[in-house]
């Protein structure tokens, strides 16, 4: 779609095996753009019709999130400590063996 983007947001983690930050995930925003292309409407409150805004977004790059979780908290016994944001989802375990 070239530059027709309105504003994008890129994702990207850190992965120190490459020395390279890797984009995992990107958010663009098209305004109106797109919705004027495939004429996509909507009844405001009031009155009349108006253009909706579109968002494009890809999912995470799951391998490039793993690979960076593993090469960040590797231990020299082979176990990966769980990151402080993500204890949560891991039901109290703090590593991974």
């Amino acid at each position: 779609m070239g530059q027709s983007h309105h504003r994008s947001f890129d994702v990207e983690v850190y992965a120190p095996g490459t020395d390279q930050w890797l984009e995992v995930s990107s958010v663009s925003w098209f305004a109106d753009y797109q919705a004027r292309r495939g004429n996509i409407r909507y009844r405001p409150g009031g009155g009349g019709t108006a253009m909706v805004h579109t968002l494009n977004g890809s999912a995470l790059a799951v391998p490039r999130v793993w690979a960076a979780i593993v090469e960040t908290y590797h231990r020299a016994d082979g176990g990966i400590d769980v990151p402080e944001v993500l204890l949560p989802y891991f039901r109290g375990q703090d590593r991974i063996a």
